[in-house]
Protein backbone atom coordinates (compact mmCIF):
# COMPACT_ATOMS: atom_id res chain seq x y z
CA UNK A 1 0.00 0.00 0.00
CA UNK A 2 1.40 3.45 -1.21
CA UNK A 3 1.25 5.93 1.52
CA UNK A 4 1.32 9.98 0.12
CA UNK A 5 3.13 12.54 2.91
CA UNK A 6 2.97 16.21 2.13
CA UNK A 7 7.11 17.10 2.54
CA UNK A 8 7.88 19.89 4.91
CA UNK A 9 9.34 23.44 3.10
CA UNK A 10 12.70 24.32 4.06
CA UNK A 11 13.78 27.98 2.83
CA UNK A 12 17.58 28.91 2.76
CA UNK A 13 18.92 32.17 2.95
CA UNK A 14 22.88 32.76 1.93
CA UNK A 15 23.81 35.82 3.92
CA UNK A 16 27.07 36.96 4.66
CA UNK A 17 28.43 33.62 3.29
CA UNK A 18 26.53 31.46 5.66
CA UNK A 19 23.29 29.20 4.46
CA UNK A 20 20.04 30.30 7.52
CA UNK A 21 17.71 27.52 7.31
CA UNK A 22 14.37 28.71 7.85
CA UNK A 23 11.11 27.40 8.98
CA UNK A 24 7.64 27.31 6.70
CA UNK A 25 5.39 29.94 8.93
CA UNK A 26 2.28 28.77 7.21
CA UNK A 27 2.33 25.56 4.95
CA UNK A 28 -1.02 27.39 3.15
CA UNK A 29 1.17 30.40 2.26
CA UNK A 30 2.88 30.94 -1.41
CA UNK A 31 6.65 30.87 -1.31
CA UNK A 32 6.40 34.80 -2.38
CA UNK A 33 4.30 35.33 0.87
CA UNK A 34 6.88 33.48 3.20
CA UNK A 35 9.36 35.52 1.83
CA UNK A 36 7.43 38.77 2.56
CA UNK A 37 6.94 37.38 6.28
CA UNK A 38 10.60 36.84 7.31
CA UNK A 39 11.91 40.26 4.85
CA UNK A 40 10.72 42.09 8.38
CA UNK A 41 13.67 40.17 10.04
CA UNK A 42 16.33 39.92 6.54
CA UNK A 43 15.94 42.69 4.82
CA UNK A 44 17.53 41.64 1.95
CA UNK A 45 14.84 39.76 1.35
CA UNK A 46 12.96 42.61 -0.25
CA UNK A 47 15.15 42.10 -3.26
CA UNK A 48 15.47 38.52 -3.54
CA UNK A 49 13.74 35.63 -5.63
CA UNK A 50 13.04 32.24 -4.80
CA UNK A 51 14.55 29.17 -6.53
CA UNK A 52 13.50 26.26 -8.22
CA UNK A 53 12.49 23.86 -5.29
CA UNK A 54 14.93 20.92 -4.45
CA UNK A 55 13.72 17.60 -2.56
CA UNK A 56 16.62 16.93 -0.17
CA UNK A 57 16.74 14.85 3.04
CA UNK A 58 12.95 14.09 2.88
CA UNK A 59 12.31 18.33 2.56
CA UNK A 60 11.40 20.38 0.09
CA UNK A 61 14.17 23.18 -0.36
CA UNK A 62 13.69 26.44 -1.92
CA UNK A 63 16.45 29.29 -2.00
CA UNK A 64 16.09 32.83 -1.76
CA UNK A 65 19.09 34.04 -3.57
CA UNK A 66 19.85 37.68 -3.39
CA UNK A 67 19.59 40.15 -6.93
CA UNK A 68 21.47 43.15 -5.60
CA UNK A 69 24.60 44.16 -7.31
CA UNK A 70 23.48 41.91 -10.81
CA UNK A 71 23.37 44.00 -13.79
CA UNK A 72 21.62 43.49 -17.57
Amino acid sequence: MLLATQLERVFILKDKGQDIRLTDPEPKWSVEAVMNFYANMYPILTTAKASAPQIKDDSVEYKFESVMGTKG
